[in-house]
């Protein structure tokens, strides 16, 4: 069995319109220049799927700062998740800060979405380590009983388009503040899994987890025979970060990684049920 815990749709109008829009989303026109970006649809998810032989994908749309382009993401999602039932599961995009978040959320639970994210921190200007502006959305989560997604990276190395802000100490300092959120934090967390060999930030971290979106252009395969090593080959999920990549990437840097098999199916299904309680 496979599960992909980060993959992204986006609804027909935005793809349309994306020109228009990146007139007055900075962070998307950021992301949608980037040499790397493709678009996809629930469609094109599904197929590359059934080629794949990827059994669930947790598909969302496109975390804007406008909420009314936000709902139309959702409203995409919902539908392709009622459309493909037990393939797809849903997450909601929001504006955390905006007016009406919260009902957004409410109304995105409601109508079977398991999650909200990806949340892009910097590029909805929402501070991680605010406590202020973070406990409406921690409150939210958990009191529905859905988890969130955030986007996060290495604080060194590199930069690329998105790349963002937010790092292993922002990603804590969140989770100190509210470690009853169940919370993914994409690219390895940039690199916050580490912390957890420090006892007070494994107690902090319980309800952490990290997902591999964009392994193959960050780490080496070692990275996760690494985290195997600290005792955490049951908190990292497998996520392709489709359409940008797709899974035989990660089939080799898995195969290269040496993990033994009992961790290759954590990696790439049972951590995503267990993240579930299924």
């Amino acid at each position: 069995m496979i599960i992909d815990c980060h993959v992204h749709v986006y609804p027909p109008e935005v793809i349309r319109d994306a020109g228009k829009i990146a007139e007055t989303e900075e962070h998307f026109s950021l992301l949608i220049s980037g040499k790397v970006h493709k678009w996809a649809s629930a469609e094109d998810v599904i197929a590359r799927m059934d080629e794949d032989g990827v059994d669930e994908s947790w598909v969302f749309g496109f975390a804007f700062r406008d909420p009314g382009l936000c709902a139309l993401c959702n409203d995409y999602v919902i539908e392709a998740v009622k459309k493909y039932p037990g393939r797809l599961r849903g997450l909601a995009v929001v504006p955390p800060l905006a007016r009406g978040s919260v009902k957004e959320i409410l109304r995105c639970r409601e109508s079977g979405l398991a999650g909200i994210g990806e949340i892009f921190p910097q590029g909805q200007n929402f501070d991680l380590t605010d406590i202020r502006q973070t406990w409406r959305l921690a409150g939210t989560a958990h009191e529905l009983g859905m988890f969130l997604l955030f986007h996060s990276a290495e604080p060194v190395g590199h930069d690329y388009p998105g790349k963002g802000n937010v790092g292993p100490r922002e990603a804590a300092e969140f989770c100190v503040h509210h470690p009853e959120v169940k919370v993914i934090f994409a690219h390895f967390g940039g690199g916050l899994w580490l912390y957890e060999l420090m006892p007070e930030m494994k107690l902090y971290l319980k309800n952490a987890r990290y997902d591999s979106a964009a392994w193959p252009w960050l780490y080496d395969p070692a990275v996760l025979s690494s985290m195997a090593a600290a005792g955490l080959d049951d908190k990292i999920l497998y996520g392709s970060d489709f359409p940008i990549l797709s899974l035989k990437r990660y089939k080799d840097r898995l195969e290269a990684s040496g993990v033994p098999l009992e961790t290759a199916e954590r990696f790439l299904y049972r951590n995503a049920l267990s993240f579930l309680g299924e």
